[in-house]
């Protein structure tokens, strides 16, 4: 099923403030007004060290770019925009990533003095064309591939220090496991002697407080000192590796590079990525773990329902990261005047982009602030930054968090949160508790019973999670027929809870024995706390509506993906036309409903072979029937679509569902309705297979990425680019639904969804990554 996309409501641009006439002290960079809240916003406050999202939801919802004069830096908090910003490296310069957002005093820039400090550029805060050409030379050991090799060791290092508690009952799991497993996995990556590990632990808490934080000048010193030290060892440390022939690891690669290539990978540049590196890939994965746990533990239906399902590991991590990731904001400096959400920032200015707020906007995630373990989007999230400045180590990190995952869900599914205050170090940017209490009764762990369930592991692919095994256990509470030929089924959650609200023209996708799937549309209420779907018996079918009339009965339990929604409702135009014809009317009812609500004016145009066939009926008519038309067709009855088309009405979308006869005769009867009038669901996938023996390889340039892969001709462009550490959503994976768009700066696509209008297509401007490909030799895309 798919939908044509849609353009959302405009949004006003510019600054609202400098439009209404708000006025609150001195004026920003740009001459704008500053508003109140703007000019109380403190990230050192306690609203947003606690909960950074939540801090900004007014800035999301009113003032999405704004000047911050406690802090002198532009914030940003919409994803639109903060992704925006991260795509384009040569306005916004990532300079002053690891620039002190405190400056420092005299006095701890002379203790740095006496330790020689000399941070110079790392790969986080490097300008182009020095990054790409440092970062290609290092990303050979952050291959699925290379990844896979360093498992056996994490899981090791869990296991044992599970081992070590797993009898006690109590324990705080960022002091047993969560600070110290990621920085022994970081230290091993890196080939750091294990004699050294001890000491580099020590300082690394320093590095955040000194270049994130707000220390006072008492504290400024005793960072300063404990900066310096961690300078120096890590300095010495990586003496000794340079002097070794036979070690393994990153920075052992870096040494080679830096023989090889020493003016790409200079000897300042080695010892500032030592002491960064250790930082990077230690801290973000210890909070973020310490994040997850701490919000799944929060929610004990949502904690049993993955012990009882531990395929969702990869999908509940992903989850935990977009709602509470560990690193919660990035900074920027424009190079030159840019507008960013309608505001003129001017060169030299200074950006925080709040990636925690990007991933709590609800343009982009439905629902955003729940913790929705079966969210099919996640990996949206920015978390991990995006394009050519994405986190090298992102997929080291989410192995580490599925191993904490499924050691303990399958070795402690009884673990309980404390009550307790949880505390975070105060600084911008990055955030975990620095505590977490747990408890749990040793005589229930099942291991106790069953001693092999120890090491009876479950293991995940290296990478993002694949949608496909974002699976959810539904039960049915209700199967009857809605007309000849089609059974309405009501599904619920089988622990008792709420299923989550859904909003029009979203699908399941049901998943059958056979493993295969199909897809239904919701046909509502919303936000019922139950799903409700219409399915037609099809004879001629693939087998999949056949098995749901024979097999679906009250007190089954069934296997869904979703939902998802790739039909959604533009609620902003003036008028509706809606559609239906048949088994279509289901994302159609749920839309007239929702349209009822607001109070919008629409017709809903419902044909059916006749009316023993054609579902919903009493209920259309009953909550409908002032814009309801039936075409009923053994009455004679007719759908004219010539006459119901023949003038273009303004400010007026069409929504349709339908046998593709009917979807073509749309096409065809809109051909002089403005561009983005019709908007559409698909069934069918024809001609959007893979077929080796009639494709050609060709290239793509990833130009945010500044990366060139080839694509074969057995592979899809979609594949290739998973294969390449390339996070794109997915979900149909047969050119129906439009979630792995890609945009397309140059080259000739040969377009083969089901998505894109015809105008679309001939722009040339995005392709659906998991069927279209190049025409020629060469695309190149916006990632």
């Amino acid at each position: 099923m798919t939908s044509a996309p849609t353009q959302p409501a405009a949004e006003a641009g510019g600054c609202p403030f400098h439009r209404a006439g708000h006025h609150a002290g001195e004026p920003a960079p740009n001459g704008c007004p500053v508003s109140p809240r703007a000019a109380a916003f403190d990230p050192f406050d306690r609203p947003y060290q606690l909960d950074p999202a939540e801090a900004l939801r007014w800035s999301r919802d009113q003032e999405p770019v704004f000047w911050s004069p406690r802090l002198g830096y532009w914030v940003v908090s919409r994803y639109d925009d903060i992704k925006a910003i991260f795509r384009d490296n040569l306005t916004f310069s990532p300079s002053i990533a690891l620039e002190k957002i405190t400056p420092s005093s005299d006095e701890a820039l002379a203790v740095l003095k006496r330790y020689d400090y000399g941070m110079h550029r790392t790969l986080v805060n490097e300008d182009e064309p020095a990054h790409m050409a440092r970062r290609r030379e290092l990303l050979d050991a952050f291959t699925p591939e290379a990844l896979e090799a360093h498992a056996p060791m994490v899981r090791r290092l869990v296991r044992e220090r599970l081992d070590a508690i797993i009898d006690r009952g109590r324990a705080d799991l960022v002091a047993e496991l969560f600070w110290e497993v990621p920085l022994t996995v970081a230290l091993h990556f890196l080939g750091v002697p294990e004699e050294d590990m001890e000491q580099l632990r020590r300082f690394s808490v320093a590095h955040t407080l000194n270049t994130w934080g707000r220390p006072s000048p008492a504290q400024q010193v005793e960072v300063a000192e404990g900066v310096g030290r961690f300078w120096q060892y890590s300095g010495e440390v990586l003496r000794r590796m340079q002097a070794r022939s036979d070690g393994h690891g990153w920075m052992y690669d870096m040494i080679a590079k830096n023989r090889e290539k020493p003016d790409v990978v200079t000897d300042s540049y080695l010892h500032s990525m030592m002491m960064a590196i250790i930082v990077a890939a230690h801290e973000t994965t210890a909070l973020a773990t310490a994040n997850a746990f701490r919000q799944l533990l929060s929610r004990p239906a949502v904690w049993a329902e993955l012990c009882a399902n531990p395929a969702l590991i990869p999908a509940a991590a992903e989850e935990c990261l977009r709602h509470s990731g560990s690193v919660v904001a990035w900074r920027r400096l424009a190079t030159r005047e840019v507008e960013v959400g309608g505001v003129t920032i001017p060169e030299g200015g200074r950006i925080l982009m709040v990636t925690a707020s990007a991933n709590h906007d609800p343009r982009h995630f439905e629902n955003p602030d729940e913790l929705d373990i079966y969210r099919d989007n996640a990996v949206d999230h920015l978390t991990f930054g995006y394009g050519s400045h994405q986190c090298m180590g992102k997929n080291l990190g989410r192995l580490e968090m599925r191993i904490f995952l499924e050691e303990f869900t399958r070795r402690l599914p009884h673990l309980e949160l404390e009550a307790q205050e949880f505390s975070f170090l105060p600084n911008t940017s990055f955030r975990g508790p620095e505590a977490l209490w747990v408890r749990w009764d040793p005589a229930q762990n099942p291991e106790r019973r069953d001693p092999a369930l120890r090491t009876a592991q479950r293991d995940f692919p290296i990478g993002a999670p694949e949608s496909r095994a974002i699976v959810r256990r539904v039960s049915v509470a209700r199967a009857a027929p809605e007309a000849e030929g089609i059974l309405g089924v009501t599904l619920v959650d089988p622990a008792g809870g709420r299923l989550p609200a859904w909003s029009p023209g979203a699908h399941l996708d049901l998943v059958l024995p056979s493993g295969e799937s199909r897809k239904y549309s919701l046909c509502g209420p919303a936000d019922s706390g139950e799903w409700r779907l219409a399915v037609l018996c099809e004879p001629e079918g693939r087998g999949g509506s056949r098995w749901v009339h024979e097999a679906v009965r009250e007190g089954v339990e069934l296997h869904v993906r979703g939902p998802r929604n790739h039909f959604r409702l533009d609620e902003g135009a003036e008028g509706y036309l809606l559609i239906a014809g048949g088994i279509g009317i289901t994302p159609i009812i749920a839309m007239a409903d929702r349209l009822k609500a607001l109070g919008k004016p629409y017709e809903l145009h419902y044909a059916g072979r006749g009316r023993d066939t054609m579902a919903f009926l009493a209920r259309l008519e009953r909550d409908h029937g002032a814009a309801l038309r039936l075409y009923p067709g053994a009455e004679g009855v007719r759908l004219d679509l010539a006459a119901l088309l023949a003038e273009p009405r303004q400010g007026q979308l069409i929504y349709a569902c339908g046998p593709e006869r009917l979807l073509d005769a749309l096409a065809e009867g809109t051909a002089h309705w403005p561009e983005g009038s019709l908007h559409v669901e698909h069934f069918s996938a024809e001609g959007t297979a893979l077929d080796p023996e009639r494709e050609q390889a060709f290239e793509v340039v990833l130009a945010d990425s500044d990366l060139t892969l080839s694509v074969p001709r057995d592979r899809t462009l979609l594949q290739t680019l998973r294969a390449a550490g390339i996070d794109v959503p997915s979900d149909c994976e047969e050119g129906l639904c439009g979630s792995c768009e890609v945009a397309v700066l140059d080259g000739e696509i040969d377009h083969r969804d089901k998505v894109l209008t015809a105008s679309e297509r001939e722009g040339q401007g995005r392709l659906m990554s998991c069927c279209s490909r190049a025409k020629g030799k060469r695309l190149v895309l916006g990632l």
